[in-house]
């Protein structure tokens, strides 16, 4: 996997920053639209955006990303109806992560396969949150493109045998102690869908992606458990959706795990800090 080398804000190219942000917050939009209708099995192109609350269709000067939000102090012009803060928020997150890659990648290859990438864990990240469902129509082609983008050089330094070993090591090592743990306690510890997503992150970050996402969102996922159970009181057996922490920890590894995989297996070079 590629070593993170980080740009100086000086020798970023701002058009192609601010481009990016742009293009991002469009795409967020739409994965809005994907987050409330592919759970549901709707066709997320017709019919078009309209209000949750009234179902009036949203005019297209309403569904400017994140100004129209703004413009309209968070609630639909028709019915007066508070809209979810979390379309702003997914248009932001996709807009930033977008403007992040293009400083990393510049326009390139390596930033749409990875822009992709990012675009599918965020919509996987918000349906697992509120469903507890990761669909197999994001996480498998994903998968597929993950291992193309692999094969033709689009991912730097990922060769088609890293994504393809990345991709089974992903499933397997999730899919071992969940049959395991059926088999002994008799009901599903796992779904398949987090099987399959940590498959899909092999696909496209290797096997040392899948490693560190692995280790990073358990850790962060038992963190939270015990939160949930000290805060919210919620009981041991509480079903807790763990597609949100592989997602954010598939994001951390993309900028930053790379170094931490070289620093532990050198031990003979500083760990290199974002600004240094």
């Amino acid at each position: 996997m590629w070593p993170v080398e980080y740009i100086h804000p000086a020798t970023w190219d701002w058009f192609w920053l601010v481009t990016a942000f742009l293009f991002g917050a469009v795409v967020g939009s739409f994965l809005n639209v994907v987050i409330a209708r592919v759970p549901l099995r709707q066709s997320v192109v017709y019919p078009p955006s309209q209000c949750p609350g009234c179902s009036t269709p949203i005019h297209w000067y309403d569904n400017v990303p994140l100004l129209s939000y703004v413009l309209l102090l968070g609630r639909c012009r028709s019915c007066g109806d508070r809209i979810s803060l979390r379309y702003p928020l997914v248009e932001l997150m996709t807009a930033a992560v977008s403007a992040l890659l293009m400083g990393r990648f510049g326009p390139s290859s390596a930033y749409g396969a990875l822009f992709v990438f990012c675009a599918l864990l965020i919509a996987i990240f918000w349906i697992d949150l509120d469903l507890l469902i990761i669909p197999d129509v994001l996480s498998l082609p994903g998968i597929v493109i993950g291992i193309a983008a692999s094969s033709l050089g689009a991912i730097p330094e990922m060769t088609w045998q890293a994504s393809l070993l990345g991709c089974v090591l992903g499933g397997l090592i999730l899919w071992l102690p969940a049959v395991l743990y059926e088999k002994i306690r008799g009901i599903e510890g796992l779904g398949g869908g987090d099987i399959k997503l940590l498959a899909m992150v092999g696909a496209f970050l290797g096997p040392y992606g899948v490693v560190f996402t692995l280790f990073l969102s358990s850790f962060t996922g038992a963190v939270g458990a015990l939160l949930g159970m000290l805060i919210n009181r919620t009981e041991a057996n509480t079903p807790i959706p763990f597609g949100p922490f592989i997602a954010a920890a598939a994001v951390v590894y993309l900028f930053f795990g790379p170094n931490f995989v070289d620093y532990f297996f050198t031990l003979n070079q500083p760990f290199i800090i974002p600004g240094e």
